[in-house]
């Protein structure tokens, strides 16, 4: 089992795409409007730092988040916030700063000021906009998320499945007029950043594959696709015929294709797939060790560890594993899916953790233990298929639990 958690951080920064020694017209061909103002432009970006490490059995967290809060924040505020990067902060001088190598500058400044603690930096997330984001990871590798969006009507059925079989599993959805889904793409690129671009593909060429997919599917009628006509009408199986459209054309090393309901499908190629359903609980809980004197807690916790405690609307994000039902077209039964969890959650939601639900009277109610006693309590019921469980306790904190790295 692999556990992490994350910070996320903001800034804000200008900059501006372009080689020197290219024309004018072969930055615009490579970079689009990016390469277009003289002096820069801006974004609002969102850097999530992801570390590993230990837990500490007394305290229950690998690491106090305001301590990370408290490292992190420097480099940012210092280095990046209130930049014009290709000016004020090298290396950008020199190398565009493009997501892919603003995430790794950002991992490797950030790696050696945890040299004296117990946990490590390893991912760099950078958010640049709702369309473009980045991943570096301490093993060197780079990928770059693309973002789509477009709307299509389908049936949710399979023509495999008698109609009784079909309401059972896809409910209201494979009612024969069908509805409309809006969905949401991302493509994961991995691969070689380009010393000239700064990118694993110029963002023009990976703009224009994405709107030409976009011209095929939005607002149609996914039936009238040849690949999907016959086929399951399942987000499944849109999926794949995404990753099989696009792979000749991008890098790419997954797609994750977000219907409704926080409902989600990812594809790795070589027929393996992911689904994931998100979930919601309120909750008040007290950050307290009773393996620590009040003092030690007080010092620990801060203001998580007031007396009469505190409270969050908690985020949950499972993800499990499997084979394709190529009858059903679908991964999982995702309403027994979402009934699982609801029942899960159902113990804790409207509770306060600490005095209420027994598995927390003596040990702290922390991120780190909450998502393990989670991930034991829905593994079972899902036939152990159980790849990534998610926690998110504010936009800020996250913790993940994953059955392997990757």
């Amino acid at each position: 089992m692999y556990l992490s958690i994350s910070r996320r951080f903001e800034f804000c920064a200008s900059h501006k795409y372009g080689v020197p020694d290219w024309s004018a017209e072969k930055n615009f061909e490579t970079f689009g409007p990016e390469a277009k103002g003289r002096y820069g432009h801006g974004h609002n970006y969102a850097a999530y730092f992801i570390l590993h490490g230990p837990v500490d059995p007394q305290s229950g967290m690998m690491l106090n988040l305001l301590h990370v809060k408290g490292k992190i924040a420097p480099v940012i505020d210092g280095r990046f916030d209130h930049k014009f990067l290709n000016l004020d902060t090298p290396p950008f001088n020199e190398i565009q700063p493009t997501p892919e190598n603003l995430a790794q500058q950002l991992l490797d400044e950030v790696q050696p000021i945890f040299s004296d603690d117990h946990v490590t930096p390893v991912v760099c997330h950078l958010r640049e906009s709702p369309t473009r984001a980045a991943t570096a990871y301490h093993s060197g590798r780079t990928e770059s998320d693309l973002w789509m969006d477009f709307s299509a009507a389908r049936r949710t059925y399979s023509p495999h499945l008698s109609d009784a079989e079909n309401r059972e599993l896809f409910g209201r959805a494979s009612a024969v007029g069908g509805s409309g889904h809006h969905f949401r793409l991302r493509v994961t690129l991995q691969g070689d950043i380009d010393p000239h671009t700064g990118m694993i593909v110029p963002d023009q060429i990976s703009r224009t594959v994405l709107c030409n997919l976009r011209g095929e599917l939005n607002h149609r009628n996914l039936d009238d696709i040849p690949f999907l006509s016959g086929q399951p009408q399942t987000t499944e199986i849109l999926a794949l015929y995404i990753w099989r459209k696009l792979k000749p054309e991008l890098p790419m090393s997954r797609v994750c294709l977000y219907d409704s309901g926080g409902f989600f499908v990812e594809y790795h190629g070589n027929n393996e797939f992911m689904l994931g359903l998100a979930a919601q609980f309120h909750a008040a809980h007290r950050l307290h060790s009773p393996n620590l004197t009040d003092r030690e807690n007080e010092e620990l916790y801060g203001v998580c560890g007031n007396p009469n405690g505190h409270g969050h609307l908690f985020d949950v994000e499972c993800t499990l594993c499997g084979s394709l039902d190529e009858r059903s077209g679908t991964l999982q039964n995702v309403g027994r899916l979402s009934a699982e969890l609801a029942d899960i959650l159902e113990e804790w939601d409207y509770k306060h953790l600490n005095l209420e639900v027994p598995e927390f009277g003596n040990k702290a109610s922390t991120g780190e233990n909450i998502v393990r006693s989670l991930w034991r309590k829905l593994d079972p019921r899902v036939d152990g298929n159980l790849q990534r469980l998610r926690l998110l306790e504010t936009v800020n904190n996250r913790f993940s639990l994953r059955r392997e790295i990757g």
